[in-house]
């Protein structure tokens, strides 16, 4: 995965120009309450050894946590601590905000440019290509995903992440207008100051760099909380950040938990925006507690329970393949899982069959194996989590038609049977609400308006799916769909460059593509005059031209 040096120098080039000047290096000094750094730990990811930072990332350096609190991180493959790292609370949040405030608001960093920053982007996600076999491991052994995933989809599409909005980096544009008689106008996109993010622990690596790109490419400072499951690969990350040369500060990363360090960046009154990705009643708490403090803009990439339409005339083998993607990816651990396959009746008994017979084929088990294809589920709580709503399905009477255990000899670690019930009707909490695991509740329905109904009826909003060969239906049915993310014939495909957010309950603002840039920046609207008078029989004749 190295980049050769011609192709870093072209590409390089290509996105930015002038990728002969240095990066500049701004001689940032802070003052620090309390001056403390740590070493990094090694530990031992599948024979290997690998160097890990523990510690808080402020300011440019990693410290212990004020109140020299740490907390375990966990194996869920097999239960057993990895490490302990350092716990942030409010008083370390306060400090990476004092940090990332006084980096915003110096001359330097706002003389810093573009061009520097997407040059940034662009050196970390080189290092992330020469570690890339690193932050796999760290990724497999954070999470429990499979090799399989980790290097063909968590970590090239973080990097290309990186890559895509050093692009747009230089490119962040106002607009005039000329239609104004004797007054100029025109806009400018300016950032919005310092911004609080806190991500998920389904896609730690990938939504680091989900949040904090399109921050960094347009000019603002970042405080960032990892989630207490998975805090590692952040950890690596910021590690990387410190070799790319972001200027000091520019990055702050806490490790904690959502009660004390999250609820802390949601309130803070000296954070400008604050970005989530998580559940909805996690994003509700957050967007009350930004109303409660200083109106923070807030952006909120929420929960799914997300539809999935097989229309009789469907390619049975796609859908099938596509469908088994849907649920399988991330053992089902995302927020936009096709978790409700709606079966036209015509095709239900051929889809049931083939999909089954397609689920068997998936080995759970060790997720460093070279056969696995399911790993553990991400911790205790959710596993526990899962089980409980296989009982509630068996409880409310939906037919378990394949699976619903505990994967056995694998005391330890939380792994569970691919799932499936059938015969399930829509008001059964299985088929209501977000369970993230690998399970799936399948209908069946006679027509169109039938589905759409069925599929729309739903507090979420955040994708849906249809296999069908007529397009016209296909627009048709995907216009339809209150969804912020539809598929036809294929099924949790999601790109850096194309937006990503929801409808209703599924969230507030769009993640990715340049939406994303539209979260990070405040439009400035500016007027010159060029020759109109100044009123002089009251307000109202001023706006006349």
């Amino acid at each position: 995965m190295m980049m050769s040096a011609r192709r870093r120098k072209l590409h390089e080039a290509y996105v930015v120009g002038l990728a002969t000047q240095p990066i500049s290096r701004i001689p940032f000094s802070f003052s620090i309450n309390k001056s403390f750094k740590m070493a990094s730990q090694n530990i031992e990811i599948n024979g290997k050894s690998i160097s890990l930072p523990t510690g808080l990332f402020i300011g440019g350096e990693f410290r212990k946590a004020q109140a020299g609190r740490t907390f375990g991180v966990e194996n869920p493959a097999t239960g057993k601590e990895i490490l302990q790292v350092q716990e942030g609370l409010a008083e370390d949040v306060d400090e990476a905000v004092r940090v990332a405030r006084k980096v915003f608001k110096s001359k330097e960093f706002s003389e810093y440019g573009a061009t520097n920053r997407a040059k940034n982007l662009i050196k970390l996600a080189d290092l992330m290509e020469e570690h890339f076999d690193e932050l796999v491991a760290i990724e497999m052994m954070d999470t429990g995903k499979t090799h399989q995933q980790a290097s063909s989809l968590d970590v090239p599409a973080s990097i290309g992440t990186l890559r895509y909005y050093a692009g747009w980096a230089d490119k962040i544009m106002g607009q005039s207008s000329f239609d104004i008689p004797k007054v100029f106008g025109y806009t400018r996109r300016e950032p919005v100051g310092v911004c609080g993010q806190i991500i998920p622990w389904n896609f730690p690596l990938l939504m680091f760099t989900w949040k904090i790109a399109p921050a960094f490419a347009t000019g603002n400072t970042v405080v960032i909380k990892s989630a207490e499951t998975t805090p590692l690969s952040a950890l690596k990350m910021a590690e990387l950040i410190q070799k790319a040369g972001f200027p000091k500060g520019s990055i702050n990363l806490i490790s904690g938990y959502g009660k004390t360090a999250g609820t802390a960046i949601a309130q803070h009154m000296d954070i400008d925006k604050v970005a989530f990705t998580g559940s909805t009643g996690t994003g509700r708490a957050i967007l009350r507690a930004a109303a409660n403090s200083n109106l923070k803009k807030v952006t909120l990439e929420l929960g799914g329970k997300s539809p999935n339409i097989i229309f009789p005339d469907a390619d049975l083998e796609q859908a099938v393949t596509w469908s088994i993607w849907g649920i399988h990816m991330n053992f089902g651990q995302t927020c936009h899982a096709g978790t409700r396959i709606y079966v036209h009746e015509d095709i239900y008994d051929r889809f049931i069959e083939a999909y089954t017979n397609k689920m068997k084929e998936i080995t759970v088990g060790d997720n460093f194996g070279k056969e696995t294809h399911q790993g553990p589920q991400n911790s205790k709580m959710q596993y526990d989590k899962i089980l409980s709503y296989i009982e509630s399905g068996k409880d409310e009477g939906a037919t378990l038609h394949l699976g619903g255990n505990k994967v056995q000899g694998k005391d330890g670690g939380y792994f569970i049977e691919p799932t499936i019930f059938t015969d399930v009707k829509p008001n059964m909490k299985i088929m209501k609400e977000e369970i993230f695991g690998p399970v799936v509740a399948v209908a069946k329905f006679k027509d169109e308006e039938e589905v759409l109904e069925l599929a729309n009826d739903t507090t979420y909003g955040l994708a849906a799916g249809i296999f069908t060969k007529d397009y016209e239906r296909a627009v048709r049915v995907t216009a339809a769909l209150k969804a912020g993310t539809t598929w036809v014939n294929l099924f949790n495909f999601v790109h850096w460059s194309m937006p990503f957010g929801g409808y209703k309950e599924s969230g507030i603002g769009r993640e990715c593509g340049d939406a994303a840039l539209e979260n990070y920046t405040e439009t400035k609207t500016v007027y010159f005059n060029m020759g109109m008078s100044a009123p002089t029989t009251g307000p109202a004749k001023a706006l006349q031209p």
